[in-house]
């Protein structure tokens, strides 16, 4: 799950002096400080910073809408067949989803 818009980071890399912006993998940036020669990774701080002021991403608001229909299709579909298994199933991917709605950084 992407936690970031590369919009955002490439925005407070401009407004920082940080320069050739790339991404090594998922939620891992890289970028050249301000009169630097070697990359280095965006700090965990500043990371933070910019996701709590940006708030959700697109991808995390597909996952919790996702989260929202699946647990209403199986109250739903629980009281229909009268069975605790639907909700037992919409729990379990429910708590897969905020599981991985947490964002650690290992830097």
């Amino acid at each position: 799950m992407e936690h970031f818009h590369d919009e955002w980071i490439q925005e407070w890399c401009d407004l920082n002096g940080w320069t050739d912006l790339f991404k090594e993998r998922y939620n891992h940036y890289w970028a050249f400080p301000p009169n630097g020669v070697m990359p280095e990774p965006i700090p965990q701080k500043v990371m933070r910073l910019i996701k709590s002021e940006k708030g959700l991403s697109v991808s995390e608001k597909r996952w919790l809408l996702g989260a929202g229909v699946i647990s209403a299709i199986a109250l739903a579909s629980s009281w229909f067949f009268m069975s605790p298994m639907p909700l037992m199933l919409a729990f379990g991917f429910d708590a897969v989803t905020f599981a991985r709605m947490e964002y650690e950084q290992e830097y």
